[in-house]
């Protein structure tokens, strides 16, 4: 069995992270970034067959479990989260890197492959879709718009003002129990329960929602459609998989529309039975396209 071990890393960016590190650091390095609402632990079935073959370096990133969680809804910039991330590669004297990422760790993962390809090598996605085609369907499809209200909601809600440990198990326990298809357990609620009740913790995960520029119209609402979304977006340079799990209920399989166009080297791996946590709930199937890209594709 892998040994995970866990360490506390501070970062030039003024932030410390926890990180979870596994296999040979002499091996090619994966940085795997997780998204709302979770931890490293979003990978806790995808690091040990990873950490057979490579050097896996799992954060939970800023505002998550035993991470550092600044004030301020601007601490939540996806660049200062995307700086986070070089600045981990850098505070363990790693130049280039495969990155992966799932939900919001994926947003974070386009965004930073398209501006540094150069420490960028290879860019695995699951779950989050491409910046462009994202807010596209926020305006043109009327299926995605309703799935993404959540967002609005997460923007203006109030209950991290003066958080009650019960309606935080209700509010985010039912954000499981909409999109996950497979049960939590009893060890796994604990375990969440007691990263989301950490001090600021719950402020600063749903700061993340607050502090992104992405358009999300009331479902009747008539906005301004933004120029950027229908004009020529820079193609990603890197060897990209997608994993997608096709019954996600709040990330539709229309964001896979038109990725060909926007990714010279792009492979596609559908997971039929997968909703949106598909790292955990088809994990063998997750791993499996992981590590197969990651063979084919080469080291670095």
């Amino acid at each position: 069995m892998t040994a995970i071990r866990q360490t506390t890393i501070p970062l030039s960016t003024g932030v410390a992270l926890n990180v979870a590190l596994a296999g040979n650091p002499s091996n090619p390095p994966v940085i795997l970034l997780h998204g709302f609402p979770e931890s490293h632990r979003t990978w806790r079935h995808q690091i040990p067959a990873l950490a057979e073959r490579y050097f896996v370096i799992a954060p939970d990133q800023r505002g998550y479990a035993g991470s550092a969680k600044p004030d301020g809804v601007e601490s939540y910039a996806a660049d200062k989260i995307a700086a986070d991330l070089f600045a981990l590669a850098d505070a363990l004297d790693i130049d280039r890197f495969t990155l992966v990422g799932h939900d919001w760790g994926g947003a974070i993962a386009w965004m930073a492959a398209l501006r540094e390809p150069r420490r960028v090598a290879r860019l695995a996605i699951v779950n989050a879709p491409h910046p462009q085609v994202f807010q596209r369907k926020l305006f043109d499809d009327p299926g995605q718009r309703r799935a993404s209200q959540y967002i609005r909601f997460f923007r203006e809600t109030e209950l991290d003002r003066a958080p009650d440990k019960t309606a935080l198990e209700q509010f985010l326990l039912s954000l499981f129990g909409e999109h996950l298809q497979v049960t939590v357990t009893p060890e796994e609620k604990a375990i969440y329960l007691n990263q989301w009740s950490q001090p600021g913790a719950l402020t600063a995960m749903l700061n993340w929602y607050r502090a992104t520029q992405i358009v999300v119209p009331a479902i009747d609402e008539d906005l301004p459609r933004p120029a950027w979304i229908d004009g020529p977006f820079p193609l990603q340079p890197q060897p990209t998989l997608v994993i997608w799990g096709m019954r996600d209920r709040g990330l539709l399989p229309c964001l896979l529309d038109g990725l060909e166009t926007l990714i010279p080297d792009y492979t596609l791996a559908q997971i039929r039975d997968g909703g949106h946590f598909v790292p955990w709930e088809k994990p063998e199937e997750v791993t499996a396209a992981l590590v197969e890209w990651l063979e084919r594709r080469g080291a670095n």
